[in-house]
Parts: C-alpha cells; structure tokens; sequence
C-alpha cells in the first residue's frame, strides 16, 4: 500500500505535463460516463452479463423503479451497448428484451474491474461472489497490460495526445 507522498503517478508528456496549460477536451473517461456514470446503468449492465434480457428482470433485480429502469435501458441502447429485440409471450402483446451488443460486451472488463476492486476493499476479505474461468476454474483479475502483454504498474503509464486526434470543430 502506497503513503499519499509516495503515490505513484501516470507520466503525462509533452502538452500535458504542464497541467495549468491544458484541458482534457474530449475526454474519453467523461464521455464513458456520460452514458454509464449510474449506479442503474452499471447495474443493469451486470444483470445484462448475468443474462438477464427482460424489463421486469432488470427492474427487480436492480431494484429500481419501473420509470428509472426505462430511462437506463433507453440510455444504454441508444448509446450503443445494448438492442432491443421483439419478443411475443402466447397470448400477449409483443414486448422487447435487451440483448448486450459487441460494444456493450467490450466494456465488461472496466465492469469486472469495479467488481475486483469492491472485492478487495469493501468486502472485509467477505465478497459474496467469485469470478473463475470456466474450463479451469482459475480466478479472473483484470490488470493493465501493454498491447504486448506485460503488465503495466501506474508508474511507467504513460500518456499523450494522440497524433491521428483533431479537436472537435476542426
């Protein structure tokens, strides 16, 4: 565990290291949470990867109303992570269940990241739930890796601006 003086920091180079100069425009992190930023909306997405596809199912298990419910599902699929497909029970009208789009399976890593790291601090050594690969049953951590594979401790992260990025409006 690290003191607050001895904290490692993410490298910012170039424009960025001077941090009075520059502000994040289009920051990726402020627009994921544009769309994900709720204790609903990340719910919904669990119940959503638990497998979950019903309104009702997502309501219940979320535990939110009927109306906030709506409004999470209605951000979620317009945004892209989830879409809406018909389904007609005998006898009733036709509804739709929520299926997880490529895009919406794509962000359960940052999902099972919240999850290991409420495991490992809130829990009291007492999470409820465990997360195993399923041919092995070897326990599944998320880390930050190079595109090459190693990991990558917070000290030798480095970022700056990408050189195919243009400033929106330009």
């Amino acid at each position: 565990m690290y003191a607050m003086s001895e904290t490692p920091a993410v490298v910012l180079e170039g424009p960025l290291a001077d941090l009075s100069a520059w502000r994040p425009e289009g920051c990726s992190i402020a627009k994921a949470l544009d769309i994900v930023g709720t204790r609903s909306a990340i719910l919904i997405l669990r119940e959503a990867y638990y497998g979950t596809r019903r309104f009702d199912g997502f309501a219940t298990r979320v535990g939110i109303t009927d109306a906030a419910a709506s409004t999470a599902l209605r951000k979620l699929t317009d945004a892209g992570l989830l879409e809406k497909r018909p389904y007609r029970e005998e006898g009733k009208r036709t509804r739709n269940e929520y299926v997880l789009t490529r895009m919406g399976v794509d962000l359960l890593p940052a999902v099972v990241a919240l999850w290991q790291w409420g495991d490992e601090y809130l829990q009291d050594g007492n999470a409820p739930l465990e997360r195993v690969e399923d041919s092995t049953g070897d326990p599944v951590r998320v880390q930050v890796r190079s595109a090459s594979g190693s990991e990558v401790p917070l000290e030798n992260l480095r970022v700056r601006v990408n050189k195919k990025w243009r400033r929106p409006g330009k």
